[in-house]
């Protein structure tokens, strides 16, 4: 679920994508070196660090959080579980190959029954392949097992598949809040180079994407410049962007392993599916 720590961490990869666009271990746009994260700095590790020709971007949510709930709650698929597991299809076997990963279903339709098998994370091919293995034999099957290869030397229909689930969110609730975005740099021409760099990235974006799937919705809110007269080596400058988001609950949605049918009169196949 989606929190204020989840919106800070996102506006920090978006400035430091800004200010390193080539990544970490390439200099950054401003030609020095450019600390990005949330909360604000401590004063024994900024003063140093701005003599040094050092600046910092700093992330933090402001106090006041306003609840704008509207939407009606219902699941929405987020993203589709990333196929890792693999199966080989002959006359009556079945390999298992890959890796595994929870989300995604193994199973095996021999004559019109199904055997289907949800796949753990600390599954292997073989144990998937054993676990089917035990479900055919409880049903009364004739079945071979050796390795992550199942056989069926009885079966006259057989059929073996892998699909992948998705995840699926729940918006239970949305919320409007501002969020400073504060450069601290040793010199106006940092700071300026480095604001409009940061702006322009920011402004860009009309939603922003966070780690649970769902995404919020950036507005710029004001710029405020400041000068330290007792520090001339500190020149800052903050950018206040707003963000709705929403709070989320996370499922797995299943996905169709078989269609079951029969064949009709005049031999079309007729599907209605289990998943």
């Amino acid at each position: 679920m989606a929190d204020q720590s989840d919106v800070e961490a996102a506006f920090v990869s978006v400035v430091a994508n800004a200010v390193y666009p080539n990544g970490i271990a390439s200099p950054s746009i401003l030609d020095c070196v450019c600390r990005v994260y949330r909360g604000y700095p401590a004063s024994p590790t900024l003063g140093p660090d701005l003599a040094a020709g050092i600046v910092h971007v700093t992330v933090d949510g402001a106090a006041e959080v306003r609840n704008v709930t509207r939407y009606p709650r219902k699941w929405q698929v987020v993203a589709a579980v990333p196929a890792t597991l693999t199966v080989t299809v002959g006359k009556q076997s079945a390999s298992f190959a890959g890796s595994c990963a929870t989300g995604q279903l193994a199973g095996i339709a021999v004559n019109g029954a199904i055997f289907p098998y949800a796949v753990q994370a600390n599954d292997s091919p073989a144990t998937v392949a054993s676990n089917l293995c035990a479900l055919l034999r409880a049903g009364g099957w004739l079945v071979d097992y050796a390795g992550s290869t199942i056989t069926m030397p009885n079966a006259e229909m057989f059929m073996a598949r892998v699909v992948n689930g998705a995840n699926a969110l729940q918006e239970i609730k949305r919320q409007v809040q501002d969020f400073e975005i504060t450069l601290w740099c040793p010199s106006p021409t940092l700071r300026d180079a480095a604001s409009a760099a940061i702006d322009e990235a920011l402004a860009d974006i009309q939603f922003m994407a966070l780690a649970d799937g769902s995404s919020a919705r950036i507005i710029y809110a004001g710029t405020e410049a400041q000068d330290m007269s007792a520090n001339a080596t500190l020149y800052k400058r903050t950018l206040r962007y707003g963000a709705e988001y929403p709070t989320t609950i996370a499922q797995l949605e299943p996905a169709m392993l078989f269609g079951v049918g029969g064949i009709s009169a005049n031999a079309a196949f007729v599907e209605s599916f289990q998943g």
